[in-house]
């Protein structure tokens, strides 16, 4: 087991206990975020909340962000199109990738289903290059599961 792993398995159990019982889902997105961007040091950690045809800004930790994504456009864009989690280890090479910051240079984004239907998506970037993996996704993936729309 990797130390991200032991770090994964301290804050699922963190994030259970702040969100569990709690019908909002900004307050649950936003402690989430919060947990993980302090846990890891993330560049960026956050949400964005589908609307329509487009992924809206949420909760987030971190610096200015873009407030809107078209379905397909980016790595939030393309996860969400394609429900499933997008790992990029270099989002220069990742055709149509947005650049909400020049500082970012590797990202994973996780959407959040709910009866079939991606209703958001939880994006995380990191100044270094490589920094996610499966582990990453196996865990984020859960976390993400944690979080129910109910009052999105």
């Amino acid at each position: 087991m990797t130390n991200k792993e032991e770090l994964y398995r301290e804050v699922l159990p963190q994030i259970e206990a702040v969100v569990s019982g709690e019908t909002d889902t900004t307050a649950n997105m936003a402690n989430t975020a919060a947990v993980l961007h302090e846990a890891f040091g993330f560049w960026w950690t956050g949400f964005y909340i589908v609307r329509g045809q487009e992924l809206v800004l949420g909760p987030f930790q971190g610096p200015v962000a873009c407030t809107r994504i078209q379905k397909g456009k980016g790595v939030c864009g393309t996860a969400w199109a394609r429900a499933e989690t997008v790992v990029v280890p270099d989002v220069h090479k990742f055709e149509g990738h947005i650049a909400c910051s020049s500082e970012s240079n590797s990202e994973i984004v996780v959407p959040l289903i709910n009866n079939g239907e991606v209703w958001a998506v939880l994006d995380i970037d990191s100044r270094k290059f490589n920094t996610f993996d499966e582990a990453d996704k196996e865990y984020l993936e859960k976390i993400a599961d944690m979080i129910s729309p109910a009052q999105a």
